[in-house]
């Protein structure tokens, strides 16, 4: 008697005949895997990445490099300008309601703020300086300049230590012996 397993198993009613057929397919799967080395084959290395591919990618990384270098100058404005605010809110000299209008000239531009007689001689003193901030000017001590200066100098519109050290006039001006008075009120 030389019946196999499976032919003895299926005689005694053991397993049926698909379980047979099943066995039979998994256990030749096993044999033709120890016969490749008992392992699956790997996947193939991904392939070296092209010249044009690392050009891309270094062109990528400095583009990166560049917005966040943008985006941190835009953020130190930003905090700059939220300094140059609180500084100037802290210091400024509160603003009269007065008929009374200093001029002075920003940008090529004449502007005017509202003072007092007493602001106008301290302005015209130059114990005060007028400073631009949000689309504002205000009045604030000369001694906060400097560190009005340290956060955005072209903040600084009236600076009268500046003012010290304006040059002469030119020797062929027509109106050099016509000095224009500090206190002129126009």
């Amino acid at each position: 008697m030389n019946l196999s397993l499976r032919e003895q198993l299926l005689k005694a009613g053991l397993v049926t005949e698909k379980q047979a057929k099943q066995a039979e397919r998994t256990t030749g799967d096993q044999r033709h895997r120890q016969a490749k080395g008992g392992k699956r084959s790997s996947p193939p290395p991904p392939p070296e990445p092209t010249k044009a591919a690392q050009q891309a990618q270094a062109a990528k990384l400095l583009r990166d490099q560049e917005l966040n270098r943008k985006q941190q100058e835009k953020a130190a404005r930003k905090a700059r300008a939220a300094e140059l605010h609180q500084l100037v809110m802290q210091l400024r000299v509160l603003r009269p309601e007065s008929d009374d209008y200093f001029n002075f000239v920003d940008g090529g531009k004449v502007h005017r703020i509202q003072v007092t007689p007493e602001l106008r001689a301290r302005l015209v003193a130059g114990t005060l300086a007028i400073v631009r901030h949000g689309g504002r000017y205000d009045v604030v001590p000369v001694e906060s300049l400097e560190r009005i200066r340290e956060r955005h100098a072209d903040a600084i519109v009236a600076d009268p230590t500046a003012a010290a050290t304006t040059p002469a006039p030119a020797q062929d001006d027509p109106y050099k012996d016509f000095v224009v008075p500090d206190d002129l009120t126009w």
